[in-house]
C-alpha cells in the first residue's frame, strides 16, 4: 500500500497548504539519482507516521509552477509545511534519522 500522495500545480493547495496534518513534500524528478535513493525512507516515513504526517510528492519534471513558487533549485529537497507554511527542510538525500529529527518537533502530539 502507497502512504503518499501525488502532488501537483492544481491540487498542491488543498493536499498541503490546506492540510489539518503537517505534510513533507518530496520535490523529485525521475532522471534524479539521489531522490531515488531518499524516496523509500521517504515511503517508509509515511507508513511510520500514518496519522501523525501526510506525505505529498511532487515530480518538480511536471510540476515546475509549485517548484518555482518555493525556489526549489536542487533536488532532492523535502519541505515540512504545517499551518500553509514551509516550516523547515532537507536538500540532497539524508539519512532517515535525519528527516526524523527534522520532523518530529512538527508534529502534533
Amino acid at each position: 500500500m502507497k502512504y503518499t500522495i501525488e502532488g501537483t500545480d492544481t491540487n498542491f493547495d488543498q493536499e498541503v497548504l490546506k492540510s489539518d496534518l503537517p505534510v513533507l513534500v518530496d520535490f523529485w524528478a525521475p532522471w534524479c539519482g539521489p531522490c531515488r535513493m531518499v524516496s523509500p525512507v521517504v515511503e517508509e516515513l509515511a507508513e511510520e507516521l500514518t496519522g501523525k504526517l501526510k506525505v505529498v510528492k511532487v515530480n518538480t519534471d511536471e510540476n515546475q509552477e509549485i517548484a518555482i513558487k518555493y525556489g526549489i533549485r536542487s533536488i532532492p529537497t523535502l519541505g515540512i509545511f504545517k499551518d500553509g507554511n514551509i516550516v523547515d527542510g532537507v536538500i540532497g538525500a539524508v539519512p532517515k534519522q535525519t528527516i526524523k529529527e527534522k520532523l518530529l518537533p512538527h508534529l502534533n502530539n
